[in-house]
């Protein structure tokens, strides 16, 4: 889903990746956030599935670790939805949490 998403965004050129952090903010503290990015910086750490490459900085990475990234596209909402074993509670909605 997310090649679709960066060809759909124009993004579909081999040196844009899945930049993924965590960032303040949401009900519970820390929130997620995804972009589409070409630029990486030294302490970006850096991985490949199924030939999609993800970044993220050495800061998120410490909240982000074995962390999956989940699309649903059922009847209980369509998304991503991050399943953090760091996170010692979420939010209602899931959009942010807490460690």
């Amino acid at each position: 889903k997310i090649g679709q998403l960066m060809a759909e965004a124009g993004k579909s050129d081999p040196s844009y990746f899945l930049r993924v952090s965590v960032v303040g903010g949401g009900c519970s503290g820390l929130s997620y956030k995804m972009d589409f990015d070409n630029e990486s910086k030294p302490a970006d750490q850096v991985f490949e599935d199924r030939g999609l490459k993800i970044v993220t900085d050495l800061k998120s990475f410490l909240y982000l670790v074995n962390t999956e990234l989940d699309f649903s596209d059922g009847l209980n909402g369509k998304g991503f939805h991050f399943n953090n074993p760091n996170a010692s509670r979420t939010c209602a909605c899931g959009e942010s949490f807490a460690v």
